[in-house]
């Protein structure tokens, strides 16, 4: 993935720290297909665990719905699941969001540099500007300190879930250890992580895919969370409490903007294919 010709680059992936943003032809075929392998690798793995602990949080710790997991709330917040991911990824992030690039390049960082070309009519106005700028790059590098952590720790819980006898200590330090260890790989360019990552979150999805579809033979009543109504009832049977859930449900979009923060080094179109 890192040795990529150059007639081959849509908008310059980025293999290196010193590869330039060359707009090029839409990638097709074979080349489009490794494009979103590595985007899938590289922009979906927050993206793939976030629903999975999202969920959990739902039903556990002191702001867990007070009925518990019963069939009506578990529709409901799985309705709520399905349909954050709908409005706010596929149609907010994939149909519209991906639009708004600076020359192929897209995140709050991108955006903030247009304004650079922004003429304001007055002081205020463009106090307002620079205050909405510096809010969304601040909310980007505490996305990116929270984020890491809170991932891997959820997922090196699934160990202590797997074997009770796995001490606290272990799943702590594991998680450090290999996010020290991400960071250290991560230098080397988005091509070596794709190359690297992109398989695995391919078996990754097909696994959690393959499971999903055997409980669904064990009770297809699940499928019925695809309906808008469980979500609506849920808010009108839990009312005020429905917005604290909403917080543990807002959980499932984390890692939605890295479709938008890495257009620049894979394409929107590898990026809408590998969603």
């Amino acid at each position: 993935m890192s040795e990529i010709p150059a007639e081959n680059k849509e908008v310059g992936i980025h293999t290196t720290a010193t590869d330039a943003h060359v707009p090029r032809e839409t990638p097709k075929g074979s080349y489009l297909a490794l494009l979103s392998l590595a985007a899938l690798g590289v922009v979906f793995g927050d993206i793939g665990t976030s629903p999975l602990y999202a969920l959990r949080e739902c039903f556990h710790g002191p702001h867990a719905l007070p009925g518990g997991p019963t069939p009506e709330n578990v529709l409901g917040v799985l309705s709520l699941i399905v349909w954050s991911l709908l409005i706010i990824v596929s149609i907010k992030y994939v149909i519209f969001i991906l639009r708004a690039d600076n020359k192929g390049e897209g995140g709050i960082l991108s955006l903030t540099a247009l304004l650079n070309d922004f003429k304001p009519s007055g002081k205020k106005e463009r106090r307002v500007i620079v205050f909405l700028g510096v809010v969304g790059a601040a909310l980007i590098y505490g996305d990116g300190i929270i984020t890491p952590s809170i991932s891997v720790l959820s997922a090196l819980e699934g160990v202590k879930i797997a074997n009770p006898n796995v001490s606290t200590n272990f799943i702590v330090y594991g998680t450090v250890a290999i996010i020290v260890l991400l960071f250290l790989v991560q230098r080397t360019g988005t091509g070596v992580i794709g190359a690297l990552f992109g398989p695995i979150t391919l078996v990754w999805f097909l696994v959690i895919g393959a499971l999903g579809i055997s409980e669904f033979a064990h009770n297809p009543m699940v499928l019925k969370a695809v309906n808008p109504y469980w979500a609506l009832e849920f808010f009108h049977e839990n009312g005020l409490f429905s917005f604290f859930i909403m917080g543990s449900v807002f959980l499932v979009v984390t890692g939605g903007e890295a479709l938008y923060a890495d257009m620049g080094h894979f394409g929107v179109r590898p990026i809408r294919l590998a969603w």
